[in-house]
């Protein structure tokens, strides 16, 4: 046997640095893996946002009155583009977790030196990455096609409904992903919670025009106070109170970071 100065010894990682490099190479990868198929995840929630725009705008963008003191373009233009926001944040994480689960490969998230915690930071940063792209470019395609009369009224309130909307949705994605054994189930989530929290967030009409039970699904619906903070942020009116939607998406937000920790520290669904 060779002697030992001839080994190299790998030190432990020190429980309370964090693994920088790697935090960094997960997310990059995140970011390339929906860069890869530009087309399905960039162009196409883009081409959806502006059919619906064309669609309202000219079916019934005269017809509608204003909604609170707003044209109704206007009015519709904001939500539209937080709801694609909210979706590819949330198709991203899911679709990540649950294809390298089908196809094997999961194993390369788990077996680095990469902590809990930086697993569901990086994993997390890609869904909000990818929410915010389809975001910029759909807004100058809806403000120069559709709505050139929108401005912002409160930059604060679009930055952070945004950033915290798509985290929001992204560790929601990641609690899918885990739970989800096959493409079924992913589905099942999206039909069946996903796409109902989006047509009942007063994206397309102001919720005051709701009776009392439907109202009563809005007022916990976090997908409501994700759009109307963001719609704020544009037009200066909102139906509910901004700062109670701050207060409770970040509550939110808090809830499933430790959730997701939890997960990934345990390895439920992703170690068996």
């Amino acid at each position: 046997m060779s002697d030992n100065s001839e080994f190299r010894w790998i030190q432990p990682r020190d429980p309370g640095s964090i693994n920088w490099y790697g935090l960094w190479t997960l997310y990059k990868k995140e970011v390339q893996r929906f860069f890869k198929i530009f087309l399905q995840t960039i162009a196409a929630p883009i081409a959806t946002t502006i059919l619906f725009m064309a669609i309202f705008t000219l079916a019934l963008g005269k017809l509608r009155p204003d909604i609170n003191g707003v044209p109704f373009i206007e009015f519709l233009a904001p939500g539209l583009i937080m709801m694609s926001i909210l979706q590819q944040a949330f198709n991203h994480t899911s679709s990540s977790l649950l294809i390298a689960k089908i196809q094997g490969n999961i194993v390369d998230i788990l077996m680095p030196p990469i902590s809990a915690l930086e697993m569901n930071v990086a994993i997390s940063m890609g869904g909000v990455t990818r929410g915010v792209i389809v975001a910029m470019a759909s807004l100058p395609c809806i403000y120069f096609i559709f709505v050139p009369t929108l401005g912002i009224e409160h930059l604060w309130a679009i930055l952070f409904f945004a950033i915290s909307g798509s985290l929001l949705l992204s560790q929601l994605g990641i609690v899918t992903g885990i739970w989800s054994e096959k493409f079924d189930h992913l589905g099942t989530i999206t039909n069946f919670i996903i796409v109902p929290l989006s047509f009942l967030s007063g994206t397309f009409y102001s919720v005051e025009r709701m009776p009392g039970f439907a109202r009563v699904l809005i007022d916990y619906n976090p997908f409501f106070y994700i759009i109307d903070g963001f719609r704020y942020g544009f037009i200066g009116t909102s139906d509910s109170s901004v700062i109670f939607g701050v207060y409770f998406i970040t509550f939110l937000n808090l809830g499933m970071w430790v959730l997701n920790f939890y997960l990934f520290k345990k390895g439920w669904r992703l170690k068996t």
